[in-house]
């Protein structure tokens, strides 16, 4: 079977299922894991301008665009073509995180020979264990899915166990940090698994924007800074417009100093193997007496908490 995947995460359960040498072509955002997809050819292209690294910049560009009904992804048709798939692998989730389901059916029906085409979509967690189960059918080896899901729920066990009756702190992940949007869809589940409670984000939901009022009469006690799609050092140098807000200093995270910087890229922002990664790397920040995971060291960065102030 030729596969090709147009979602990063579906490209990881892809090769979850040692399904790796059937992958045929990739999207641009493709880049786990690197030995497998770094000579795979690349399918789409984003078209926003070039050199975007402000996040409201980025946010501001991707508004225009939907206001005028334009695409946020193009797909390399003629290659895709060449490639005759029998399976198409993309998402109906978000039309900002990726080549929407729409798009790539339309470019799949052009084709001499149609490919199956399928939206692996993650609204829950739960749902990330049917999205591998439905590529293991599609590619003919269900039993590689059920091993796999019976690795991660052990994982998972793991960890609800060794924070099993410990104190769960309020916890607030920004998807986006400005404008801020408050977390959606799968990472409530992570952080409820991972022995936190989420304050404001809505599991199975939409990502949403937030007002920064919001966030100080929330009173976090843990934040967790994951804009979509950032490496851990896009994520640091983001940060620094937090600092700004007047009323920063006033809530209990920062103050605490529980405020950390995430690879959100890799563990956070798309639904796949290292999703079971993330859930470890928030139980170890969150219970660092309870649990502890190596990603800690590589993929948070915990920032420094204001100096202290004196008030006379």
């Amino acid at each position: 079977m030729r596969i090709v995947s147009l979602l990063p995460g579906a490209t990881e359960l892809v090769c979850a299922l040692g399904l790796e040498e059937q992958l045929v072509g990739v999207s641009h955002e493709c880049d786990f894991p690197p030995e497998v997809v770094a000579h795979l050819p690349r399918l789409t292209r984003s078209t926003l301008p070039e050199g975007l690294s402000d996040p409201a910049a980025i946010d501001a560009a991707v508004r225009e665009k939907a206001r005028r009904g334009e695409a946020l992804y193009t797909i390399d048709e003629e290659q895709l073509a060449a490639l005759e798939p029998d399976l198409v692998l993309t998402q109906a989730l978000c039309e900002v995180c990726a080549v929407p389901q729409g798009q790539a059916v339309r470019a799949s029906v052009r084709l001499r020979r149609s490919p199956r085409v399928i939206a692996v979509n993650t609204h829950r967690l739960e749902d990330l264990f049917e999205s591998l189960q439905q590529i293991a059918e599609a590619a003919g080896v269900p039993e590689r899915a059920e091993s796999r899901i019976r690795e991660w729920r052990h994982r998972l066990a793991r960890v609800e166990a060794a924070v099993a009756g410990a104190p769960r702190p309020r916890v607030l992940m920004l998807e986006w940090l400005d404008p801020p949007f408050r977390c959606g869809h799968w990472i409530p589940d992570m952080v409820t698994i991972a022995g936190g409670t989420e304050i404001m984000g809505r599991a199975g939901e939409p990502s949403s924007r937030i007002r920064w009022e919001e966030i100080e009469k929330a009173q976090p006690e843990v934040i967790g800074l994951i804009p979509c799609g950032y490496r851990l050092n896009e994520v640091i140098s983001a940060q620094s417009l937090l600092t700004r807000l007047s009323f920063w200093t006033r809530i209990p995270a920062v103050q605490k100093g529980e405020v950390y910087a995430l690879d959100a890229s890799a563990y956070f922002s798309r639904p796949g193997p290292r999703t079971i990664d993330g859930i470890e790397l928030l139980a170890a920040l969150l219970h660092p007496d309870r649990f502890h995971t190596p990603l800690v060291e590589r993929a948070a960065q915990r920032l420094s908490p204001p100096p202290l102030s004196h008030h006379g």
